[in-house]
């Protein structure tokens, strides 16, 4: 990894630091041509209460992580940046992403629609649909070390 790869990766561990969910912390950074287009954590939509005051439905009926994520509140840190890029118009097509976590099914294929060409990410996480549909579309995935 370069300097320019631990830049942006300590972004997204900063962005990370502004969620508002109890269960997971995430960040995410895009970045084209060393640029960076937009950032995003996981939290609740504007202007609904975050689950730091609301509380985590997930985590009051103790669901398992990764499991009926429809019931969550939150909006997950890759889409937000992707919904940021929307926002100031900016185009997030062949751009990279930096992330705390590895994106989930949804968020993958959101950033396969926007185009995202690779994802770099420094916790795992357990969603081998979401593996396999960036594997088919051929966006690189690489574990920060």
């Amino acid at each position: 990894m370069c300097n320019k790869d631990k830049l942006f990766m300590n972004i997204a561990k900063e962005m990370a630091t502004q969620s508002t969910c109890l269960r997971r912390r995430v960040g995410a950074v895009l970045v084209r041509d060393n640029i960076l287009l937009s950032t995003g954590y996981n939290g609740a939509p504007n202007g609904l209460k975050h689950c730091d005051i609301r509380g985590c439905i997930r985590q009051n009926k103790n669901i398992t992580s990764g499991q009926m994520s429809e019931l969550c509140v939150g909006v997950h840190a890759e889409l937000n940046a992707l919904i940021q890029c929307a926002l100031k118009n900016t185009n997030p097509e062949g751009a990279t992403l930096y992330c705390t976590t590895f994106p989930c099914c949804y968020c993958a294929k959101a950033l396969i629609n926007g185009k995202i060409k690779k994802i770099i990410y420094l916790d795992d996480y357990d969603d081998e649909l979401s593996k396999e549909l960036l594997k088919e579309a051929k966006v690189e995935m690489v574990k920060y070390e």
